[in-house]
């Protein structure tokens, strides 16, 4: 066999020594070296840290006052401790379940219809052949996201409004209805009126992430589909979501850890009708309304508290069950 091979002009392997001198492994480099080389590097991220340290970090003592009877006169040193007497307010209070209901609604509807929204919508861009068109309805689509909610509140609020609010117009017109409705009185229609208003505010800008993800996927996979015969609609999900599924899995656990943020702004604005307080009453807007509008600190500070716990278990279950994929966070 080993004349062959070296007949042949192969190598006989049997008669490889390795010099043991010669060989070198190479060790993990030292962080703390590579960041000596990377100085000039690195001194450009402490203003960042130092933000987030003063911004972000500094302030995480004040979770403290869900466990004190806080008081402004006494100071927040002084004002006692009473344990976890607030978290059991909020459990036994008449309004949990009805907040938690609203979030824990409100969210899902958010995650599966806000979160699929933009990726449909990248898939549907991509296979546009006519740059113009393509390029106008990014534009157009994106432009919502740069509005604040006080603009698009009361761009919807105008649109549904009973007196000459163009929805109510184009349905008399199509002999749908008799008289106006007041959408933004009838708790049945909000939901629908708010889940509407975050997708068409965020769809263009999220879709701008898969986009580039979309551009990145090799051509050939597309060539080689088409001589086997797949249709675009085949080849938009057998190659084209397979390979952005890492972008994916990391906006979705994202999206998990953001799930009881059933939202604040948008809800507060379109939601000001008191007849839509059944609906509209979700985590973020009951605690501004206890702890800034009555004055419960304490007590709104024990619901938050509350909601980031949950938040950030739910963002550790989705990286966990995301590793098992390959992507994951950390």
């Amino acid at each position: 066999m080993n004349e062959r091979r070296k007949a042949a002009g192969g190598v006989d392997l049997s008669q490889l020594t390795i010099n043991k001198e010669t060989v070198k492994v190479k060790k993990p480099t030292n962080n703390f070296k590579r960041f000596l080389r990377q100085w000039d590097i690195q001194l450009m991220v402490i203003p960042a840290l130092i933000v987030i340290f003063i911004f972000s970090y500094i302030p995480m003592y004040g979770v403290l006052t869900a466990f004190k009877n806080y008081n402004i006169i006494k100071g927040f040193m002084d004002s006692p401790w009473v344990g976890f007497k607030y978290f059991e307010q909020f459990f036994n209070s008449p309004d949990f379940s009805r907040v938690m209901r609203n979030t824990v609604i409100v969210s899902l509807l958010k995650f599966f219809i806000g979160f699929p929204a933009p990726i449909l919508l990248a898939l549907m861009l991509n296979e546009v052949r006519h740059m113009f068109f393509k390029r106008f309805v990014q534009t157009v689509s994106y432009l919502p996201y740069f509005l604040s909610w006080v603009i698009v509140a009361g761009f919807f609020t105008s649109m549904l409004a009973t007196d000459n609010g163009s929805v109510n117009i184009a349905l008399e017109k199509a002999n749908l209805i008799n008289e106006p409705i007041n959408f933004l009185s009838v708790p049945e229609y909000f939901w629908t009126i708010l889940i509407t208003a975050n997708v068409w505010k965020d769809i263009g800008f999220a879709s701008i992430v898969y986009l580039a993800a979309i551009a990145g996927v090799d051509p050939h996979l597309y060539e080689a589909a088409e001589m086997d015969g797949a249709s675009k609609f085949k080849q938009m999900f057998l190659i084209t979501v397979p390979s952005i599924m890492p972008v994916i899995i990391i906006f979705m656990i994202l999206a998990m850890g953001n799930l009881l943020n059933a939202g604040f702004e948008d809800i507060l604005l379109l939601g000001v009708n008191p007849l839509l307080r059944e609906v509209t009453d979700v985590l973020d807007t009951y605690v501004y309304r206890t702890g800034i509008q009555n004055g419960r600190y304490a007590y709104a500070t024990a619901i938050g508290l509350f909601k980031a716990v949950i938040s950030v278990g739910m963002l550790i279950l989705a990286n966990y069950f995301a590793r098992r994929s390959g992507n994951s966070l950390w």
